[in-house]
Parts: structure tokens; C-alpha cells; sequence
């Protein structure tokens, strides 16, 4: 974070714009699940965190709709694709310029801030690792990992207006289970990185087809525009199903209240870390 906010790149890359944005949401799970956002000068950092990345993941979201349309071999539809192009090109540059104003007109004290934040946050991770079993930290992250294993059992029935909502759940739920020494081992967090991913999927296509309507406006005969939709539909069915399998699995959201073994020991993981 510290070393994007201090370039400010005119024309980040995409590996950079990908950190900074995954960056930024885990330090605002570890501060705010650390309980670490009480204070005014946390709060303000957090508000302004939030900005950066919300501002980073509208470039993001470009860079990935470009990749998506990359992979399309539609014939005929060369003059489409080029457009489409050329529009997600032009909206990451107006979408990279407003990060760089918003970091300029903010950088020493945002940057001064998450130094500080840094400090405390070492601070209170050292503290917990020599009494782990007290640990004030440590007992803050189990109980917010607990909390959001539960909330994972509703909505009830998934749909297309509220799936993109639980994606954000399961991905805060795995940020605050990277806390612990050794995330990998975890055969939940890999599940849930997998729900994350294919939800993330299908909406980078519902978006991707929204802007197409927009740009090319062709209608329902257009062959592309057909392509999107298509494409999008079974991205949804597919990030349902496995949204299904792990509420099924490891949830159990339709059989009972009990969290599942693996859960468990993920969530265990965190006070051996």
C-alpha cells in the first residue's frame, strides 16, 4: 500500500492495481476485526482506504472485462469486439486518472496514517503471539470468523440480486481466516476461495453485458451481444452450484445450525497461529 501511495503511477499496471486492491480490503478486515478502528485517525484512514480502493477496483474491473472479451472467438462480430475494446480502454485511463487525483490530494496524511496504523498493528499482533490463549486480538478474530461462517447460511435461496452480496460475506470471511499462520492448509478457505472466484465470474459478465447494450447497440439480433448473455447464464448456474455445495458441505445451511469440522478448524487456526 505504502509503495503504491508513494509512486502514484500515471498508468498503474494491472498486476499493481490487482495488490493495491487486494492490499487495501485485507488491511481494513485486520484493523477493523482487531478492533483496531476505534479510534478517530484509524476511522479516517479506514473511510479514506476505502475510497482508494473502491477507485482501484473500477480500474480493475476494466482490466478484467478486457481479458474477458479477449477470450472471445466470435466470427463476424471482429468490428463489435474492437469497439468494446476501445470503450474499456478509454474508461480504464478516466478511471486511473481519478485514482491518481484522489491519492495526490490525499497522500502525506493518508500515507503518515497507515504508517502509524502499521506501528499499532505490529504491536498489537506481537502482543497476542506471546499469550495466545488471552489474547485479546486473537479472541476478536474467532468471534467475527464464527459470526460470518454463520451469516453464510442465509439468504435462504440464492438469486441473481443477492448473490453478489454473499460473494462480499464469503470473501470478508476469508480475509479475517488469512490471519492465521497457515491459510493454505485450510480446506475451507480454498472452497471459499473458490465461491468467491466464480461468483466474481459471473458478475465481471452481467457488467461486461450491461456495457456492451450500452455500446454497441445493436439489439437483440446482435450475434455478440447473444455470445455475453449466454456466456453469463452459465456463469451464474455454475457459481450457484458451488455456492450450494458449500452451504451444503461445510454449513450445513440446510440440515442444521452446526458449523461443519472444517470450519471449525479453520476458525481454530487462528488461535494457533
Amino acid at each position: 500500500m505504502e509503495k503504491f501511495l508513494q509512486r502514484n503511477p500515471k498508468r498503474p499496471s494491472t498486476a499493481a492495481i490487482h495488490r493495491l486492491r487486494t492490499n487495501a480490503r485485507r488491511l481494513e478486515t485486520t484493523l477493523g476485526t482487531l478492533s483496531l478502528d476505534s479510534k478517530a485517525r484509524l476511522k479516517r484512514l479506514l473511510g479514506e482506504l476505502a475510497v482508494v480502493r473502491k477507485r482501484a477496483g473500477k480500474v480493475r474491473d476494466m482490466d478484467v472485462l478486457t481479458a474477458d472479451v479477449l477470450t472471445i472467438k466470435q466470427q463476424g462480430e471482429q468490428d463489435c469486439l474492437v469497439q468494446l475494446l476501445e470503450h474499456l480502454g478509454a474508461e480504464r485511463k478516466r478511471f486511473a486518472r481519478k485514482l491518481r487525483r484522489r491519492i495526490d490530494t490525499r497522500n502525506p496524511q493518508m500515507r503518515q496514517n497507515l504508517k502509524r496504523s502499521a506501528r499499532r498493528l505490529l504491536k498489537r499482533l506481537k502482543a497476542a503471539g506471546k499469550h495466545p490463549v488471552d489474547a485479546e486480538a486473537i479472541q476478536a478474530a474467532v468471534a467475527k470468523s464464527l459470526s460470518l461462517s454463520n451469516g453464510l447460511m442465509e439468504p435462504q435461496r440464492l438469486s441473481r440480486k443477492n448473490l453478489h452480496d454473499y460473494r462480499l460475506r464469503v470473501k470478508e470471511l476469508r480475509n479475517v481466516l488469512m490471519l492465521s499462520d497457515h491459510p493454505d492448509d485450510s480446506k475451507f478457505l480454498v472452497k471459499l476461495g473458490e465461491v468467491k472466484d466464480a461468483i466474481g465470474d459471473w458478475h465481471d459478465w452481467e457488467t461486461l453485458i450491461t456495457i456492451a447494450r450500452d455500446v454497441l447497440q445493436h439489439g437483440p439480433s446482435c450475434k455478440l451481444l447473444k455470445h455475453l448473455q449466454d456466456t453469463g447464464d452459465s456463469k451464474y448456474e455454475r457459481a450457484v452450484k458451488l455456492t450450494e455445495h458449500l452451504r451444503q458441505d461445510y454449513v450445513h445451511a440446510k440440515s442444521s445450525s452446526k458449523l461443519s469440522t472444517p470450519v471449525v478448524q479453520a476458525v481454530s487456526a487462528i488461535v494457533k497461529a
